[in-house]
């Protein structure tokens, strides 16, 4: 085997590797899988869960579903289709949040139950999500695709920037995977590029495709910003809960536009 059929297939274990940590997408049983880095391609696994999410709704749009129906159906399966491991984490956060005590909050997150506000967060999350995307009759593919790359790319910023708040955890080696500010750059560069697409697609869109780039890095960064301000650093959960929150936010700001 080359040097370069070795590159290419590190790189497709990463990106196996990644899959099955974000999702639950089927994969093949494959062997030498390193979960290490799986932080690295976490804006690639956004924009194939974007793109699966697309499809299904160009379909359903083909068959002559009606927008509302079809917008529930695509944001249920885009829970189904990440084992709703960013939701849990969001509805943890807010359990957490809701705790007076700071010095608590740690302790309520890593409760499996369900509080009064992690159900209200879901709740929130999943109304926003469907009602921007009733809203949006135009580019839902490349939306979609773009609200999961920037949710995960937000994931990205939170782990470099931020202090991890557990000495264990499924989290926990994101930190050794993601060092430095370097490492966010291929997957901003992989989402700005999605944005020139759709300028190329069509040239009149210029406006929609710069807005999607300064909202989806302006939301991206705050709120893993919110959070650290809330509690000092970041948890697996809190990255749960940047991924879901800039996803939906990212989608109601473009609905103005």
């Amino acid at each position: 085997m080359t040097k370069q059929q070795r590159w290419w297939k590190k790189l497709l274990l990463k990106l196996a590797a990644s899959i099955i940590f974000y999702t639950s997408i089927p994969v093949p049983y494959l062997d030498g899988l390193d979960f290490r880095g799986v932080a690295r391609l976490a804006s690639v696994v956004g924009l194939i869960v974007g793109g699966i999410l697309g499809l299904l709704d160009t379909g359903m749009d083909y068959l002559g579903m009606p927008v509302l129906t079809r917008s529930a159906l695509v944001v249920s399966v885009w829970i189904a289709i990440t084992g709703g491991l960013h939701l849990d984490g969001a509805m943890d956060t807010a359990d957490g949040l809701a705790v007076g005590d700071p010095n608590r909050r740690l302790e309520v997150m890593t409760d499996s139950a369900t509080g009064a506000f992690g159900a209200m967060a879901a709740i929130a999350l999943v109304i926003l999500k469907i009602a921007a995307l009733t809203d949006m009759p135009e580019n839902r593919w490349l939306l979609l695709m773009a609200a999961c790359g920037w949710g995960r790319w937000g994931q990205q910023v939170a782990i470099a920037r931020y202090p991890y708040l557990k000495p264990t955890g499924k989290g926990a080696f994101h930190k050794q995977a993601i060092r430095s500010y370097k490492d966010l750059l291929p997957g901003l560069l992989l989402l700005v590029s999605l944005s020139g697409l759709l300028w190329l697609i069509d040239k009149q869109q210029v406006f929609l495709a710069l807005t999607m780039i300064i909202a989806g890095s302006a939301i991206a960064t705050l709120t893993g910003a919110w959070f650290n301000h809330k509690l000092g650093g970041h948890t697996g959960d809190t990255y749960g809960a940047v991924v879901e929150w800039t996803e939906a936010l990212f989608l109601c700001v473009l609905t103005a536009f």
